[in-house]
């Protein structure tokens, strides 16, 4: 029989789960049980590849400690892994029993998660262990708590001997339709060379140059698309211009969807256009991108879209009604 002991915690000295796992340990070992412990912490930069490790576990122990709140970061990021990379076949005959011990409050939170996360992954319960230490000390020299780990230790390993069953759960049932939800099917086989680029630092450097590359260059197009479309928006104003004699003015539209206001000047026969707004605005027109293509194709007129309210001005009005004399898209 094999048994894997993860341990989520910190591996400090006065953690409590530490000395709860070696205790278990030593049961396991005098009923000529293989036992492999596996400390997260000094593998938390290949998680990801820890799943792998389920393949020869009969049954597994997930131990960590409540030091303020929650299971921890790191037995957190190894159940991700877990759903992400390890093999579903696999953990549905793999039994699971929680060991977790508190300084604080939330043990027996702790103990239901690990619980929940482990039905929903497919795999079968054991009974757990839970409990809040306050002096480490006082912990060890209870005989009374030293049996009790004991009877779970036994527990565990008379649970996986015999293959007990259990009734089914909630979680049981909507574990069908959550790994439905899915999007890559991948095999054994391919889950875990996936793990392993995950874990490869090199691998996942690249893979993010790569991406920011990709993302800059099509930053780049899209910023070359918008001034093409600034730049058709002038040269087309431009195309239409008729010059009024003795006539002046500063017209700034602001087009919704634009980055930039697109600044018109008009001095005679001089039309210049400008993307960045400057002083001495004579006129202020706001309308939408789809309006001003209208104005552009003769299907409505500046005028009239002031008239109707679709065209909001701020100014000089007389400047205004110059726009459809200097440029008569009608």
């Amino acid at each position: 029989m094999n048994i894997n002991i993860y341990y989520g915690g910190r591996g400090l000295l006065d953690d409590p789960t530490l000395y709860v796992i070696n205790k278990i340990e030593e049961v396991l070992l005098e009923l000529r049980v293989n036992v492999n412990r596996y400390n997260i912490y000094e593998s938390k930069n290949s998680i990801s590849t820890l799943p792998q490790t389920l393949k020869d576990a009969d049954g597994i122990i997930l131990a960590t400690t409540v030091e303020w709140l929650g299971i921890g970061g790191y037995m957190q990021q190894f159940l991700d892994a877990c759903w992400l990379y390890a093999d579903k076949e696999k953990l549905a005959t793999t039994y699971m029993q929680p060991v977790v011990m508190s300084t604080t409050y939330g043990e027996r939170e702790g103990v239901l998660t690990l619980e929940n996360a482990w039905e929903i992954l497919g795999g079968l319960l054991c009974s757990g262990l839970s409990g809040y230490v306050d002096d480490l000390v006082s912990f060890e020299m209870n005989h009374d708590y030293n049996l009790l780990i004991e009877k779970k230790a036994e527990n565990l390993y008379r649970t996986i001997s015999q293959k007990m069953k259990s009734l089914p759960t909630s979680n049981q049932a909507i574990t069908k339709t959550v790994q439905r939800t899915q999007k890559m099917e991948l095999t054994p086989q391919e889950s875990e060379q996936l793990s392993q680029y995950v874990s490869d630092d090199t691998y996942v450097k690249t893979q993010r140059e790569d991406i920011e590359e990709l993302a800059s260059m099509f930053k780049e197009m899209l910023g070359e698309m918008k001034a093409n479309e600034n730049r058709d928006y002038a040269q087309i104003l431009k195309n239409k211009f008729q010059p009024q004699e003795e006539f002046a003015a500063n017209y700034l539209f602001l087009i919704e969807g634009e980055d930039k206001p697109l600044q018109v000047v008009v001095n005679n026969h001089i039309i210049e256009f400008s993307r960045e707004e400057t002083a001495n605005i004579d006129a202020y027109a706001k309308l939408t991108k789809e309006l001003f293509d209208d104005i552009i194709e003769g299907k409505m007129t500046f005028q009239r879209a002031f008239m109707t309210g679709e065209m909001t001005v701020k100014g000089n009005l007389k400047t205004l009604r110059m726009l459809d004399h200097i440029f008569p898209f009608a």
